[in-house]
C-alpha cells in the first residue's frame, strides 16, 4: 500500500516543482498537481518564450542543491550592473567589489524548467496528479491569478502600477561585457524603466529586454515594425550597446505591486499556505520577484524539516512562522522597488532633481551601497 501523501502542492510553475523536489529531498511524500507534467509547457506555448529571470546566489545554491542549475550558455554570470537616471545620476555594482563571483545569473526560462521537470521524474516522493488530493498541507503556487486563493477566501490587494511592461530578446552589436544595464527615464511625461541583461554566457551579444512603459506606449511599441521599435530602444538604452536587432516576439502585461492578506490557514481540506506569486508580485526593476519565490521555497522547507517529530506539517504555529518572515523579507524587498518605481515616475523638475542627487550619494555612500549590494545578491545570511 503507498504511504499518503505529506504535501500537495497545487500549481507547478518553477515555484511549485522546485518546491516539490525540495519537500522530496527532506523525505515528505509531494502530490504535484500538474497535468502537463513533463510537457515543459509555458505560457508562450505555440510563440518565443523571452522569459528570463536575475536569479542570486540564495536562489543558485538552492537549485544547485536539486541539481537543477542550467550550464552557463543558459545562466550567465553578471559581473557589474549599471545604473542611469533621467539627469546625469548613475551608480554601478561591481561583483569584486563585493568579492564575489557574480552579482546575479540571468536564467534562461525554458531550460530551468526543462532540469526540474527532468529531476521530477527520477523523484519516487513525487506523483504528478491531475486534481488535488488529500494531505495534512496544501502549498498554493498557483501564480497571481490563483483559483484555490480565491476558493480559500483570501483577499489579494493589488495595487496596479501605470505601467505594462514589454519584454523580448534582443541581439546587439557590441558585447553585452556580463553587465547589466537599467535606464530611469521620463518619456512623454511619464517615468520609463529600460534593461537590457546578458544572455548567452560570457560573451555573448544577446540579451533579454525589460521595458517598463505606460500602456498605451507599450501598446504602440508591441504593434511598431521591428525598424521603429529597435530604434526606440536604442534611444532608451543610449545607443550602450550599439544597434540592436529584434530576436523574438514582443510580449506585455500589466504590472502589479500585491499581496495576499493572510499566507496561511485552514479549509475543509485541512491546512494551506501560499507561496511565489500567489503570495506577492512585485515591479520587475529590481529582478527580485523569483528569487522572493525562491525564498518562500526555502524558509517553508526549513521550517518544516526543523519541526519536532510530533508536529503535522500542517501545524498553524509553524505555517505562522514561515508566513512571518516572508512577510518581512517582502516588506524590505519589495518595499524598496515600489518606492523607487514611484519615485522615478513622478514628473517634474523637483523629483527629477531630488532621484538624480539621491543616485549620486548613494554611489558614494559605501557602507549603505554594500549593504543594499549584499541583500539584492541574497548573500546576507549565506
Amino acid at each position: 500500500m503507498a504511504r499518503p501523501f505529506d504535501i500537495c502542492i497545487r500549481g507547478a510553475g518553477i515555484v511549485g516543482r522546485t518546491l516539490a523536489l525540495q519537500l522530496a529531498s527532506k523525505r515528505l511524500r509531494v502530490a504535484l498537481v500538474d497535468p502537463r507534467l513533463g510537457e515543459v509547457a509555458s505560457p508562450t506555448e505555440g510563440h518565443s518564450d523571452v522569459r528570463a529571470y536575475a536569479l542570486n546566489a540564495a536562489s543558485r545554491a538552492l537549485l544547485q542543491g536539486l541539481r537543477c542549475w542550467p550550464e552557463v550558455a543558459h545562466a550567465t554570470p553578471v559581473l557589474a550592473m549599471q545604473v542611469f537616471g533621467d539627469a546625469g545620476g548613475a551608480t554601478r555594482f561591481d561583483a569584486s567589489d563585493a568579492s564575489a563571483q557574480a552579482l546575479n545569473w540571468i536564467v534562461d526560462v525554458p531550460e530551468l524548467e526543462r532540469l526540474l521537470a527532468a529531476a521530477i521524474g527520477f523523484q519516487s516522493l513525487i506523483e504528478r496528479v491531475d486534481a488535488p488530493l488529500a494531505a495534512p498541507l496544501t502549498v498554493v503556487c498557483e501564480g497571481k491569478a490563483s483559483r484555490t486563493r480565491e476558493e480559500f477566501g483570501v483577499e489579494f490587494v493589488a495595487t496596479p502600477y501605470q505601467q505594462w511592461a514589454l519584454a523580448a530578446r534582443v541581439d546587439c552589436a557590441l558585447p553585452h561585457g556580463q553587465v547589466a544595464r537599467q535606464w530611469f527615464a521620463q518619456a512623454e511625461g511619464q517615468g520609463e524603466i529600460a534593461a537590457l541583461l546578458p544572455l548567452d554566457g560570457p560573451h555573448g551579444r544577446r540579451c533579454a529586454m525589460v521595458w517598463s512603459l505606460a500602456p498605451e506606449r507599450a501598446q504602440a511599441l508591441q504593434a511598431a515594425t521591428d525598424e521603429d521599435f529597435c530604434l526606440a530602444l536604442q534611444a532608451a538604452s543610449q545607443d550602450a550597446l550599439g544597434a540592436v536587432a529584434l530576436a523574438s516576439e514582443r510580449h506585455i502585461w500589466p504590472l502589479q505591486h500585491a499581496q495576499a492578506a493572510h499566507w496561511c490557514g485552514t479549509s475543509t481540506l485541512g491546512a494551506w499556505v501560499l507561496a511565489g506569486d500567489a503570495a506577492h508580485t512585485v515591479h520587475p526593476l529590481a529582478g527580485q520577484g523569483l528569487n522572493l519565490g525562491l525564498g518562500d521555497v526555502a524558509e517553508l522547507a526549513c521550517v518544516l524539516e526543523a519541526r519536532p517529530y510530533w508536529r503535522s506539517v500542517g501545524d498553524l504555529r509553524l505555517l505562522r512562522a514561515y508566513e512571518r518572515a516572508r512577510k518581512a523579507e517582502l516588506a524590505l524587498i519589495g518595499g524598496a522597488g515600489d518606492a523607487l518605481q514611484r519615485l522615478f515616475s513622478r514628473n517634474g523638475a523637483w523629483a527629477r532633481s531630488l532621484r538624480n542627487i539621491g543616485m549620486r550619494a548613494f554611489e558614494r555612500s559605501g557602507p549603505l551601497k554594500a549593504w543594499v549590494t549584499q541583500r539584492a545578491m541574497g548573500t546576507r545570511g549565506l
